[in-house]
């Protein structure tokens, strides 16, 4: 059953008080509406600033406006005053169910027992979940979901209709085109949607399936107001990652997972990965990559702004965290080096009272339980600090084990980073380069080549060959005071975790 038909079945059931959490009361109140001419009944609004009022009043109008009822207790008055079957829409009304306000909340339960034997009801329409202990047995909370595609869609051949008069408007949106703008646009309420595609059409006098970043921007604010994520914005592409093949196929394969097509085709969302491995391995631009080629939106989920000083908070920040990521779904969620934030958590009970202990159980119920298609991007270095219940299957689709490049991989990695820096490889010794660098990371290899380039430019010579050999030579590899962690990386991984390359050097 959806939203509509499970809201009409409560209101033909005569449920007294329907409480509705939403931000978008015009598009509840057309529902309200159709609900309402299908059973014969008439709709009224209510607000602090208008009163009691036939919906659909527009705030011009005044001859309908009746200024005593704008209090509450006369509005609750009214209702019972209404002999014909009505629906009453109260918007806002949870600053009049704070606890201090014991006339409203006594009203309220009054009407409620009242209503169970009427043909009227009230639905409380808010963004905000606020509800008192004496009128829980009342109230029936329905969360209203997000526009579906078929909304968005319909929303979009609309404005194509409205624009398409206009010759200097371009509409370039084939099938591809209005499937990769409808895909970035879920996860926005409609009058962003509507907003967000005004918008485009304003600044580049066209529409297409190109526009995506302009609706990324729009979900960038609604995470920027939540304060608990941080909206990644990235230019980073795989082929800016040498090597790491498995893990690339694997992604690779994955880009058409969030579409309606992969639904009917009976696929379900990817629920995410973790990437376990040695440090500047390309674990974290992999996460940026990801975003690019799947074209979604990438938050970072910093742990450690999660915790929260007073008992209970830091597991609320969590909850609000992991609903804003849902709320702009379909998205990447980034863990950046997940071992360190959850380091302790078995210990949590004496360090820290629980708290980290109790973050990670809600984020890990999350990860079992999610329906969201949000996918999840977690990294980490040390597999001593992970708690056994992230390794779980079930929470995460796959651990990929990231081990320090082949000479393959090297070789890529040399004509990656030469080529970022506008220097033609060919020139360059690159098995020479390889052979120097073994046991070299991806991040030590670039650092080695902008340590050349500082030399190359203060000697006013050109980059060569021997400039990064002798930086590489300076370079002690962190391969080599880390040997042992390594080690212990390399023996758990194996048959614990699959390899993000699909050959390893003998």
């Amino acid at each position: 059953m959806n939203f509509a038909q499970e809201f009409e079945t409560l209101i033909r059931a005569r449920y007294p008080i329907l409480y509705v959490v939403t931000a978008e009361e015009a598009r509840l109140q057309e529902l309200v509406v159709d609900i309402a001419q299908r059973r014969q009944k008439r709709v009224f609004e209510w607000s602090v600033s208008s009163g009691i009022v036939p919906a659909g009043t527009s705030i011009q109008a005044q001859k309908h406006r009746t200024a005593p009822t704008k209090d509450p207790l006369l509005a609750l008055d009214q209702v019972i005053d209404q002999v014909e079957p009505a629906l009453f829409v109260f918007k806002d009304f949870h600053p009049f169910l704070a606890k201090h306000n014991y006339a409203v909340i006594r009203k309220l339960k009054e009407i409620a027992l009242q209503l169970k034997n009427s043909f009227k009801t009230i639905i409380l329409v808010s963004s905000v979940l606020e509800i008192p202990t004496e009128l829980e047995k009342e109230i029936t909370v329905l969360n209203f979901p997000l526009p579906t595609r078929e909304d968005l869609a319909a929303l979009l051949d609309k404005i194509v209709e409205d624009v398409s008069q206009l010759k200097q408007v371009k509409i370039d949106l084939e099938d591809t085109g209005s499937e990769r703008l409808l895909q970035a646009a879920l996860g926005l309420t409609l009058g962003e949607a509507e907003n967000v595609f005004a918008k485009i059409i304003v600044k580049d006098g066209r529409l297409s399936g190109d526009d995506v970043n302009e609706v990324f921007a729009e979900k960038q604010q609604i995470i920027r107001k939540s304060g608990l994520l941080e909206y990644y914005a990235t230019d980073e592409t795989f082929s800016n990652v040498g090597g790491l093949a498995a893990l690339k196929d694997w992604l690779q394969k994955r880009t058409i997972a969030f579409t309606d097509e992969a639904r009917a085709f009976g696929l379900p969302a990817p629920k995410g990965i973790l990437m376990l491995g040695v440090q500047g391995c390309g674990k974290s631009l992999c996460a940026k990559a990801v975003s690019c080629l799947w074209q979604l939106p990438l938050l970072r989920f910093d742990i450690g702004r999660m915790f929260g000083s007073l008992v209970g908070s830091s597991e609320e920040n969590v909850r609000r965290a992991i609903a804003v990521a849902e709320s702009v779904a379909p998205a990447i969620l980034w863990v950046d080096e997940i071992d360190k934030a959850f380091a302790g958590a078995q210990g949590s009970g004496i360090s820290d009272g629980g708290t980290t202990a109790r973050v990670l159980g809600t984020f890990l119920t999350w990860l079992s339980e999610k329906t969201a298609p949000v996918f999840v991007v977690a990294t980490a270095n040390d597999i001593s600090q992970l708690p056994p219940e992230l390794l779980r299957k079930g929470r995460l689709d796959e651990i990929f084990f990231v081990d320090l490049p082949t000479k393959e991989e090297r070789k890529e990695i040399f004509n990656i980073h030469l080529g970022k820096r506008g220097r033609d490889p060919q020139p360059f010794d690159l098995d020479s380069l390889v052979a120097c660098s073994e046991n070299f990371s991806g991040a030590e290899i670039e650092q080695a080549i902008i340590s050349a380039l500082y030399d190359a430019f203060y000697a006013r010579h050109e980059l060569a060959t021997q400039h990064i050999l002798e930086a590489l030579l300076q370079t002690v590899p962190l391969a080599r005071t880390m040997d042992e962690q390594i080690g212990r990386l390399r023996s758990w991984a194996v048959g614990r975790a699959r390899h993000a390359s699909a050959v390893r050097a003998p």
